[in-house]
């Protein structure tokens, strides 16, 4: 198989986890789909060819964005809590199975997990631990996409990886049109103009500016991750083309 170079030439790699894919109804942490998680990161851990970050969502207990009964300025808050709560999980479950990791967030949290230092979160990574960043920037009325841009852009990885539970980006929701087209390549202009919803627009944005290509790929195919970081062309590659 063609493997993609922007991969096999990189090294520092974030990848960002939805909140859906830590639960299989969105309301709470499901044993089997974080352990699905934990096993398709143990799959790479062993591969010194790249640097591994994790940002994680919190939209399977929490989506401030969705809850317009209530201030979204508090809604948001309970978001970034959300995250916290889904990455201290994930780094348990790591730990345990001798993965190394840390959790990072904002001063929105103290005492749960680390507060975010820029210089301290890349020794780590350096190091071989996997950060793991919670509490988006700590900043309301601001996605977990662009928190994604924002710590890709802080600890200069070299690509951003969006897991989903699609396998790329579509010019249409490939679950509501059965003739939506699937982009292999796409442009940040085009992502841009076309108002694709895989992704927020200031995360395009500050990715195109930054230099920094992203993969969307499907995470919930068993072995994805491992031929991401091989090379393989999967997904759709969002860059400056």
């Amino acid at each position: 198989m063609e493997k993609n170079n922007i991969i096999t030439r990189k090294k520092r790699i974030l990848l960002k986890l939805s909140g859906e894919l830590f639960s299989s109804d969105l309301s709470h942490i499901d044993r089997n789909s974080i352990l699905k998680i934990v096993s398709e990161i143990k799959s790479v851990s062993d591969n010194k060819n790249f640097e591994l970050a994790i940002i994680v969502g919190g939209g399977n207990i929490w989506r401030g964005a969705d809850n317009n009964f209530m201030d979204r300025v508090h809604a948001d808050k309970m978001g970034m809590l959300a995250t916290v709560i889904n990455a201290i999980a994930l780094s348990d479950l790591l730990n345990k199975n001798s993965i190394k990791s840390r959790v990072f967030s904002n001063d929105i949290v103290t005492g749960l997990v680390e507060k975010f230092d820029k210089d301290l979160v890349v020794k780590c990574i350096e190091k071989g631990e996997i950060v793991i960043f919670a509490g988006g920037t700590g900043r309301v009325l601001s996605t977990t996409d662009t928190s994604s841009a924002v710590r890709a852009i802080d600890i200069k990885a070299d690509v951003l990886l969006k897991a989903t539970k699609v396998d790329g980006i579509y010019n249409a929701d490939p679950k509501k049109n059965k003739n939506a087209v699937k982009f292999e390549k796409i442009s940040f202009d085009d992502a841009i103009n076309k108002q694709l919803k895989v992704m927020d627009l200031q995360s395009f944005s500050l990715c195109k500016n930054m230099n920094i290509p992203i993969i969307v790929f499907d995470f919930c195919k068993k072995g994805n991750l491992k031929k991401v970081l091989d090379g393989e062309k999967i997904g759709t590659m969002v860059n400056g083309l």
